[in-house]
């Protein structure tokens, strides 16, 4: 069955990126549709999958990471507007059966994404 994973790293501090939101979206054309909403627990990671079952399916999605806010709380002091504050990362599914990890390593002025296992 597939599912969908993420993960925050900080790569500035060296830990997890916990209290991250993250929001995902399903993209048709020019039509967001919101399927969830989460927050990363204090190892970075969601509390499961983001999406599998009958949800996952082949498609173009969004992963929104709501950096800003996390950097903020983490007292990190950048000037206004912030250089990273919501970050999109949109990708591509193309085998429903397989498991897709979309991590974000984070700092606060780069991050960085792959597919992970």
């Amino acid at each position: 069955m597939g599912r969908l994973t993420t993960h925050v790293l900080d790569t500035a501090l060296g830990c997890p990126g916990e209290g991250i939101k993250i929001e995902l979206f399903k993209i048709d054309g020019n039509t967001r549709e919101k399927l969830c909403e989460t927050v990363t627990n204090s190892d970075g990671r969601c509390d499961g999958p983001i999406l599998e079952g009958d949800a996952f399916a082949i498609g173009a999605y969004e992963l929104i990471f709501h950096a800003g806010a996390y950097l903020d709380a983490k007292g990190v002091n950048t000037p206004e507007p912030k250089f990273l504050d919501v970050i999109p990362i949109r990708f591509g599914i193309a085998a429903a059966g397989e498991h897709y990890h979309v991590p974000l390593l984070l700092s606060p002025y780069s991050y960085s994404t792959y597919r992970g296992s």
